[in-house]
């Protein structure tokens, strides 16, 4: 099996209004992986992803580009130990 690997993530740039979080949902979805996303209040996209090191890194990459309408800044990646169960969701503003 391959190694799971769980990052948090914190996008920012012109990330909220402009469906960063359903694009998120779908794109960890369609990649298998467990997770959530949610805004923050300070305008940026906060996430955790994990599932097998590829996958994540494929979303990590993809997380630069974002839905049309999105001008990422930054994607600041940090690993991290606790596993946020199976399913990927979308979670309140925080």
């Amino acid at each position: 099996m391959a190694e799971r690997k769980i990052v948090h993530v914190l996008i920012s740039g012109t990330v909220q209004g402009v469906w960063f979080r359903a694009w998120t949902v779908q794109e960890a979805q369609m990649r298998g992986l467990d997770g959530w996303v949610r805004n923050r209040r300070d305008g940026d996209v906060e996430a955790v992803f994990a599932g097998p090191a590829a996958r994540v890194d494929e979303m990590l990459a993809a997380c630069w580009q974002g839905p049309p309408a999105a001008k990422v800044e930054d994607v600041r990646i940090t690993l991290q130990t606790d596993d946020p169960g199976r399913g990927f969701r979308k979670l309140p503003t925080a």
